[in-house]
């Protein structure tokens, strides 16, 4: 081996420790115009082979790297696809002012100082390194091309296939007999499960998830093995190996990105997993405090045991909102523009068709804590009558004496006169009234009188404090007498208002005193009052 030859390989290993194999700057081809500045840009374009990378050219702004680069792997390939040409007749033939690599007649490329000077080397340097990537790249090129090479890598691929066969044959065996384990084993403690929830946790919910989970987990390995085989198989030719390796890159991309966006995120994971804590045991705490202050179990001061759990769900919203905004620099994507605007486009959504219900909300609220009724109480509103049954955020539903449904809006009744009879029935009792007109020629106290024994007869009546009797108005042809008495259940008041209407008719009957009521015209000839022997009178018989 000459000195010269000695130090070209000198010089090719010095490259090869010192740099990259990126950025080796090419000029166009012979029969190519070359430009004044040949390297003008610093992008960069592999000349590549059967899916592997030679090296990098640069372009000019005439010619980009890219289509120099697919211009001289397409050079490179013919020639290798060409058995007639032997891979030791690449050679590098001087000229003056670049270096011109051939193989045996057919041009390849040039190799100019400006290329050089570019990597800090000499244009010998590059173009040997060059010549012997060429080299070793045609024959690696016709070797997997070979039929030995070919009848061997069939026998590979058809060996994959079968011992694919038989560990997805396995692999399903080995999930039945694993699924049939478990079963035994879980689905007992599933049931136990159900049976201390009280039914709240269903065992078929919890095995349907479980199986779901076990399924997905199959799918995944199923996926996992035919992607390793595919690129096993799609690397063992050369026309598909290009193929391998996108294959390859399209699968292991996604999952580096997702391990290392896990990796960075998880310190905020952390902290959002604190927080989630933190915010559960403190709603926790509270919801202890104020369970045991809506059942009497804890007394405060002025605080009625009905605020209890309305204050406790306002707290709830407090928490919870204030943990949300210190966790929410921590979610992934919190600061894109993307979460930003989906972020605003809900906020003014919410805005926009929630003055309704954030009126009902507060209505809600305010009814609560006005004490204004309470579930059970018989209230009356906008002449609708009817017990509360529910008392929500949003609405009060009131169930009428004839079992109807009433459900009003919480604003509405904010904003409206609500009667309300139970609550004062229990402690000061609930005045019922009615009214008679009877005509001057009754005494008065008479008419007090028939009106109290009325109101003894009637069940359900308080005895005290007792009925009393107003004179309402002397009217132009009898005198309007209101009876007020005293009853503690609201609830009964019809009923106990159709018997005090019945005691009255048969107290002024055996009296042969005449109810005036509702109109006067005249005296009759005889008194509008009914018999006593006619008092039960029989329904006529059916013809």
């Amino acid at each position: 081996m000459t000195g010269r030859r000695k130090i070209r390989l000198f010089s090719l290993v010095a490259v090869l420790a010192c740099f990259s194999i990126q950025g080796i700057s090419v000029v166009q081809a012979a029969d190519e115009p070359d430009p004044e500045h040949p390297v003008q840009k610093q992008e960069t374009a592999p000349v590549k082979l059967d899916g592997n990378v030679l090296f990098y050219v640069r372009g000019t702004s005439s010619y980009p790297p890219s289509q120099r680069a697919a211009a001289i792997s397409d050079r490179i390939e013919t020639i290798a696809a060409e058995g007639s040409i032997p891979a030791d007749s690449v050679t590098i033939v001087p000229a003056e002012d670049r270096r011109k690599i051939y193989a045996g007649k057919e041009f390849i490329m040039n190799v100019f100082d400006i290329d050089a000077k570019g990597e800090k080397v000499s244009k010998e340097v590059l173009a040997e390194f060059i010549h012997q990537k060429i080299v070793l790249e045609i024959k690696a090129y016709r070797y997997a091309r070979s039929t030995s090479v070919l009848v061997k890598k069939s026998l590979y691929a058809l060996g994959a296939t079968v011992l694919l066969t038989l560990l997805l044959i396995a692999l399903f065996w080995l999930i039945r007999r694993i699924n049939s384990a478990l079963e035994k084993k879980i689905k007992s403690r599933f049931d136990k499960v159900e049976d201390k929830s009280f039914s709240l946790i269903r065992s078929k919910q919890l095995w349907s998830a479980f199986n779901i989970v076990f399924k997905s987990l199959k799918i995944i390995i199923t996926i996992l093995m035919i992607a390793a085989f595919l690129q096993y198989i799609l690397g063992l030719f050369p026309w598909t190996n290009g193929i391998a390796a996108y294959t390859l890159k399209i699968i292991l991309d996604p999952i580096l990105t997702i391990g290392n966006g896990f990796l960075r995120f998880l310190p905020s994971l952390v902290f959002l997993i604190v927080i989630f804590f933190l915010t559960r045991y403190l709603l926790k705490l509270i919801k202890l405090l104020f369970t045991g202050i809506h059942q009497g179990a804890i007394v405060i001061k002025n605080f009625d045991a009905e605020w209890a759990m309305p204050t406790y769900r306002i707290l709830r919203v407090g928490v919870v909102a204030f943990a949300v905004i210190v966790a929410y620099p921590y979610i992934p994507g919190s600061d894109s523009n993307a979460f930003k605007g989906v972020t605003v486009f809900l906020g003014v959504l919410f805005s926009l068709g929630s003055s309704s219900l954030i009126g009902n909300v507060i209505a809600g609220y305010s009814m609560t804590f006005r004490r204004a009724f309470r579930k059970g109480d018989l209230i009356e509103q906008n002449n609708q009558m009817g017990f509360v049954e529910e008392q929500k955020l949003l609405v009060t539903r009131l169930r009428t004496f004839k079992n109807e449904e009433i459900v009003i809006p919480n604003s509405l009744l904010l904003n409206s006169n609500i009667i309300n009879f139970s609550k004062k029935a229990k402690e000061h009792g609930l005045i019922l009234h009615t009214s008679v007109g009877i005509g001057y020629e009754t005494p008065w106290r008479q008419v007090e009188a028939m009106l109290k024994e009325a109101a003894g007869r009637t069940e359900g009546l308080l005895k005290q404090p007792p009925p009393f009797v107003l004179q309402k108005a002397l009217g132009d042809f009898a005198v309007n007498y209101e009876l007020n008495v005293y009853c503690d259940n609201a609830s009964a008041m019809l009923i106990q208002y159709t018997g005090l209407h019945q005691n009255i008719l048969d107290v002024f009957n055996e009296n042969n005193v005449q109810i005036m009521t509702p109109a006067y015209m005249g005296d009759p000839e005889t008194p509008k009052v009914v018999p006593k022997d006619q008092w039960n009178t029989p329904l006529a018989e059916k013809r």
